[in-house]
Formats: structure tokens, C-alpha cells, sequence
């Protein structure tokens, strides 16, 4: 008698289920990944995770973006949230990634925790040159990558060189249309194709946060009031500018708001910025007679553009000043940028970029400093050539464009977003004569200079005298 046949191992088992776990780190980026999902950029599948980092210096004093007003009108769009603070707890997200050695441990432990079992893991990361991401991603060893873009860095430069393990598996760049017609680079060495998410998408999903009168704060002024609005950014903790520099600068903005006409004013300072400075505002506003409103609540920008409806929105270079003008039509102005071009250091910097689109797109506060913003294929040759200066390793092939960009279009207008020093470092047009190259290093040379101007200054006195 003849054995039966055994059954097809496929009819015994089924294939793993997919999950996807989406990571993020702010409001805006889940507001991000739900108009993504919403516009259906991401194919189903099983089960679905969005896993909240909080990278706040101090998370445990700062809320997260699942504690934002208006979250929980995005929850819907996943299965569940979780916790990459608690995952790696005592761990700094900002600050740790898993040795070499460990990474299949942490993988077991999170796939346990999770309980991710077998699963098939794809990831969705933000700004994935660096942790949390980065981490992430190397945990997840072979996942498929989506990246989703983090505002204006995403059409300037990779900032480090990213281990091709992780760079060959991203798949494409999700990214707003931010500047339109302009191409991202973020991640170009590898092939990477940028992927549009509709704008009338995520206007809508933002329009679901701007929904609820409770979760906003009370006492903003109207659109008939025509309020400005002021975006305050925490530059002197990235060490860009100093406390008293980036004080005196919001100062400079309530000043501007007022001397083009505004007597509301309404400040959103940084989530993480001192609350003396607020203090210094409102005493500034009352001198001068503008009617201040300083936010307690982190609000999305977004939000307080549908809410108020402001007739100006003043920033330095935030995200928010690109989709005030090309998301909402609002009128803007930036202030400042001329300084940060000067004090970004070193020039690979990755907030170059952002500062040098504001820079070359909107129009300053100051009346008396109207430039005539550049078009958008002037942007795109500028853009190239920064992102060449800034990382020539990671872009080799845009040295030729770069030398040709520079030899046609170095002018006083677009000096400022170079340096003469790494010209010549890197030999590009612009560049130190050869034979003048060694003069910013002499110390001899550069004592003579200043002994020589002292003498020049002690001879005009005596002459005045």
C-alpha cells in the first residue's frame, strides 16, 4: 500500500504578514505621513505602527507629538502608537545607536516587544542621515526604506555619508512641494526618486487639526484685526546665534511688524525656547503700542494660518514661512538670514540650505533691503552649487556644473551664500590667487596687518589733534 502524499508545505503555512512602522518626531510629521496615506502613497498593508520619538534635549519635561493638539484627529490612520523613548529607555533618542555587535539583540528584543514576531518590516523615517532613524534603520537590517521629507533640508545635500546598507535600501523621497518645480537632492548618490505628496491633501488633513475650537488657544485676534505672526526659532541652542543675538532678533521682528502698519501681533516661540525672552517682547510691544499675544500651546503653525488668517508672517527661515506663501497665499517676510549666512559654521551646515531659500526667495523685513528673489532655475544653479561646496564627497558629479554656475553667476547678489575660504579649498572659480592662499593662516602676516593698522589709527589722531 502506497504512503499518501504529504501536503504542500504552502497549504501548512501562510507567508508572514507585512507591518510598516512609521516613525516620526513631530506634528507636522505625522501630518506628513497621513496625507501620504490619505493620498495613498503607501500600498496596505497588515498592520500598521507609528512610532513616536520625542527628541526634545529634555523629553521628559516636553510633550511629544502624540500629545499635540489635534493628534488624535490623525490616530485613526494607524493600527498603534508607540514609544521609541520607552523602547531604549534610559537612552537618549538624539544621542544612541546600537553598537555593531548588538544590533541582533536589539532586533530580537524589539521584535518581541512589539510583537513583531516573523513579521515582514518596511519603515517610513525621517531625516535618516541621523538618529533616531539611523538607528532605526540599522536595527531593521534588509527592512525597505521610505523616506518622507523634513522641510527645506530635503533639497539640499545628504549631510553625512550614510553606509550604503541603509542608503541602497531606500526606496524613494517622499516630500511636500514646498519650492515648486524644485528638485529635493537628499539622497541622490543612491539613485533616490523624489515622490510628490499632494498639497490639497495635506491642506486637508491640516484643516482636520485646525478643527477643534477646544484644542487651540483662546484669544487670538481675527483676521480683521489683519495680526502679523512671528515664528521664533531657537537658533542659539544649535549654537548659531547667541541668547542675547537671538533675543535682539524677535525684537527686530515685533519692531518690523509694527513699522509696516501692524498693532496685533502674535508671537509662536520654539517649544523649547526660555520663557524670559516672551517676557522681553511684551515689554518691547508695550512701548512701542503693538498688542502682543505670546502662545503657550504648540500649535502647529498651519494651524493658526487657517485660525487667523494672518496679513503678515514674519521668520527667520523656517519651514513654515515656504507654506505660508505657497500653501496658503499669505504675505511673508524673513529677517536675519544675512547673519546666519555669515555664522553657519561649518559650511556644511545642513541648515544652509533652508536659510539660503528663504534667502533668495522672500522678501526682508527691512523695506530699504528688497532684493528681487531669484527665479526658480536661478535657485535650482545656485542649490546645485551650495550642495557641491557643502558636500563634494557624497556629489562629485556636480563639480562641473559648479564651476560653471560660479564663473557665470558670482555676483554681489549670490556671494553671500559662499565663502571665499572653501572656494579655495575646494579650487572652485571664487577662489584665493595661489599665491595670496596662505595669507588667511600666517600669524606673522596677520600680527603685521594689525600692527600696521594701530600706527595708521595713532597717526590720525595725531593729525586730528
Amino acid at each position: 500500500m502506497t504512503a499518501p502524499t504529504p501536503a504542500p508545505t504552502s497549504w501548512l503555512t501562510s507567508p508572514p504578514r507585512t507591518t510598516r512602522i512609521y516613525v516620526a518626531s513631530t506634528l507636522y510629521g505625522v501630518a506628513t505621513l497621513a496625507a501620504a496615506i490619505d493620498a495613498d502613497r503607501f500600498t496596505p498593508v497588515d498592520r500598521s505602527i507609528l512610532l513616536v520619538s520625542n527628541n526634545a534635549a529634555t523629553p521628559e519635561t516636553t510633550a511629544g507629538p502624540d500629545t499635540a493638539p489635534g493628534f488624535e484627529r490623525l490616530r485613526s490612520r494607524f493600527d498603534e502608537v508607540l514609544s521609541w523613548n520607552e523602547a531604549i529607555s534610559p537612552f537618549h533618542p538624539g544621542g544612541w545607536s546600537p553598537r555593531g555587535d548588538d544590533v541582533p539583540l536589539w532586533e530580537r528584543y524589539l521584535r518581541l516587544t512589539w510583537g513583531l514576531g516573523d513579521d515582514r518590516v518596511e519603515l517610513a523615517l525621517e531625516s535618516i542621515q541621523v538618529d533616531p532613524a539611523l538607528a532605526i534603520a540599522r536595527i531593521f537590517t534588509g527592512a525597505p526604506v521610505d523616506v518622507y521629507a523634513d522641510g527645506l533640508m530635503s533639497y539640499g545635500p545628504t549631510r553625512n555619508k550614510i553606509d550604503p546598507l541603509v542608503g541602497t535600501r531606500v526606496r524613494r523621497l517622499l516630500h511636500l512641494d514646498l519650492v515648486p518645480d524644485l528638485k529635493p537632492l537628499l539622497l541622490t548618490e543612491f539613485g533616490v526618486e523624489p515622490e510628490l505628496v499632494p498639497t490639497d491633501v495635506f491642506l486637508k488633513v491640516l484643516g482636520q487639526l485646525g478643527e477643534s475650537e477646544g484644542e487651540l488657544p483662546g484669544g487670538l485676534p481675527g483676521p480683521e484685526t489683519e495680526p502679523a505672526l512671528i515664528l521664533g526659532q531657537y537658533l542659539s541652542a544649535l549654537s548659531i546665534l547667541t541668547p542675547e543675538e537671538e533675543e535682539e532678533l524677535h525684537l527686530t521682528m515685533v519692531r518690523g511688524a509694527h513699522e509696516r502698519g501692524h498693532s496685533h501681533v502674535v508671537f509662536k516661540p520654539h517649544p523649547t525656547a526660555p520663557a524670559a525672552w516672551n517676557r522681553t517682547l511684551e515689554k518691547e510691544a508695550e512701548r512701542i503700542g503693538v498688542h502682543l499675544t505670546v502662545l503657550d500651546s504648540p500649535v502647529l503653525a498651519e494651524v493658526l494660518y487657517q485660525r487667523m488668517r494672518p496679513a503678515l508672517v514674519v521668520g527667520c527661515f523656517s519651514t513654515a514661512l515656504l507654506t505660508a506663501s505657497a500653501f496658503y497665499g499669505l504675505p511673508v517676510a524673513r529677517t536675519g538670514t544675512e547673519l546666519l549666512l555669515e555664522r553657519l559654521a561649518p559650511y556644511q551646515n545642513s541648515n544652509r540650505v533652508p536659510v539660503t531659500i528663504v534667502d533668495a526667495l522672500l522678501p526682508d523685513l527691512d523695506a530699504t533691503k528688497q532684493q528681487k528673489p531669484l527665479s526658480t532655475t536661478e535657485l535650482k544653479g545656485l542649490l546645485g552649487a551650495v550642495g557641491f561646496a557643502m558636500q563634494p564627497q557624497i556629489y562629485p558629479g556636480l563639480r562641473t556644473a559648479t564651476e560653471d554656475y560660479l564663473s557665470r553667476h558670482l555676483t554681489d547678489r549670490t556671494w553671500r551664500y559662499f565663502k571665499r575660504r572653501r572656494l579655495t579649498a575646494l579650487a572652485l572659480p571664487g577662489a584665493l590667487p595661489s599665491q595670496l592662499s596662505f595669507i588667511p593662516r600666517n600669524a606673522t602676516v596677520r600680527k603685521v596687518a594689525r600692527r600696521a593698522r594701530s600706527v595708521k589709527r595713532s597717526f590720525k589722531r595725531t593729525a586730528l589733534g
